[in-house]
């Protein structure tokens, strides 16, 4: 290359390349849901003496982060309630009928996260919404990334736990009230795998 070509183009690259490089670094990362490798549970209390889970084998999701700005952060994961599984029958049969999940009515469960708010680089919150048999709440997850998000390599995955408590009760779940408690523990286990 001709000297005075170089010193032209090596000024312009120089100018380039840093803005090449910020755009990338804040540009949002975008993720699926790896339904293979997540879950959520939900465990009630039954009679005050112990519990019962129900699973949600069958999920999908999106997640994007925003480095530097996780506050834009969108978790969008939807779960099969006609999938959902129970440790016996007559169990399942409540939770798939019309006093709980009334799944022929509302097949689906989903939580829409809509900003992610870190307390360290791995431990936070998202705030967002659940829906569930056709009523839709507030609701706030408690996060644990097992890597940096906001640091992780583009191109690798990422997991998370997620964690809250609902009353059922405002999903319209007010059925057997002596003898299953009203707050059900839900916890979600997801793997993402970038996009």
């Amino acid at each position: 290359m001709p000297l005075l070509k170089r010193k032209f183009l090596l000024p312009i690259v120089a100018l380039v390349a840093p803005a090449v490089l910020l755009a990338n670094s804040t540009a949002p990362l975008t993720y699926t849901l790896d339904a293979s490798a997540s879950n959520v549970s939900a465990k009630v209390p039954f009679f005050g003496l112990s519990s019962k889970t129900a699973t949600f084998p069958k999920m999908e999701g999106t997640v994007r982060i925003v480095p530097g700005q996780p506050e834009r952060a969108l978790i969008d994961v939807t779960f099969d309630a006609t999938a959902i599984k129970a440790p016996d029958s007559v169990t399942l049969e409540r939770l798939r009928g019309e006093k709980f999940f009334w799944v022929e009515k509302y097949p689906q469960v989903r939580f829409v996260g809509r900003s992610l708010k870190l307390t360290s680089p791995t431990r936070g919150t998202v705030s967002g919404e659940l829906t569930a048999r056709g009523v839709t709440q507030p609701q706030v997850l408690d996060v644990t990334f097992d890597t940096d998000p906001l640091t992780t390599a583009r191109g690798k995955p990422v997991s998370f736990t997620g964690t809250t408590t609902i009353d059922r009760r405002k999903y319209g779940m007010k059925s057997y009230q002596l003898i299953v408690g009203n707050k059900v523990d839900i916890r979600l286990r997801a793997r993402m795998l970038p996009r």
